[in-house]
């Protein structure tokens, strides 16, 4: 998959892009990521990307023209590729959100930075606005590496193994159950019997009523969009029943 990151700080990217899963799925060419300065397009000798806003106000405003340069320029190399401003007015980052846009050739990541972009890039260009939270950022490099990281872990072989991908917190709709290593006790705290069994089943059920358990106590609004089969609320019965007898 190609990303095209475009910029005002391309440096930014250079450690978490050299790490790691990203750093793996470079080496692997299974992704390929470019950094492109916007600066680069403009057209005066100081290299303006911003000036004042229309109407007054505080901070500065990306300027269009530059931008645009940029994008078009991107956008020759990469016609199929799918412009996507980073936003706090966009759709919030979420797993499903990741795993749909794995299936774009390309993605081209447009980093807003100081007040924004001028609305008319918005207009012209995007195909999707991605936010990463309701909490300002000093600009959207921070969002571009979650969305890579986001979506390269889901292509098939970033991981090494596609199931841990595919038992990630959020696949399922649900939290992931708690995990555990050796040693078997630390600091007088056991791992749970259920996962020293050797019992495949046993195992497989301790996990999915954990996963249940987390999920209904830190993020309860998962379970009323989560696909739960009638093991499942047999399981949700019982950590309820548990709760209430102080288990």
């Amino acid at each position: 998959m190609k990303f095209d990151i475009l910029t005002l700080f391309p440096g930014m990217f250079s450690g978490p892009f050299d790490e790691s899963i990203i750093k793996r799925a470079k080496d692997k060419q299974l992704i390929d990521i470019s950094l492109h300065n916007i600066r680069d397009w403009a057209t005066d000798r100081h290299q303006t990307a911003d000036d004042a806003p229309y109407g007054g106000g505080a901070g500065m405003i990306m300027k269009a023209a530059p931008l645009s340069a940029c994008i078009d320029s991107v956008k020759t190399l990469h016609p199929d590729s799918s412009v996507v401003l980073t936003s706090p007015h966009g759709r919030r980052l979420t797993h499903d959100i990741a795993r749909e846009l794995t299936e774009k050739p390309g993605l081209i990541i447009v980093c807003g930075r100081y007040e924004g972009i001028d609305e008319r890039i918005r207009s012209i260009y995007a195909e999707d606005d991605i936010s990463i939270g309701d909490f300002v950022l000093s600009g959207g490099e921070i969002a571009a590496m979650a969305i890579v990281d986001a979506v390269t872990r889901l292509i098939p072989g970033a991981l090494g193994s596609d199931e841990s991908a595919q038992t990630d917190s959020f696949s399922d709709g649900l939290l992931e159950y708690p995990h555990y290593t050796r040693p078997p006790e630390f600091n007088g705290l056991a791992v749970p019997e259920s996962l020293l069994s050797g019992n495949h089943e046993l195992i497989r059920k301790w996990r999915r009523k954990e996963s249940l358990r987390k999920t209904r106590t830190l993020r309860p609004d998962l379970l009323s969009r989560a696909f739960l089969t009638r093991e499942d609320r047999k399981m949700l019965t019982e950590i309820e029943q548990e709760e209430i007898s102080g288990l």
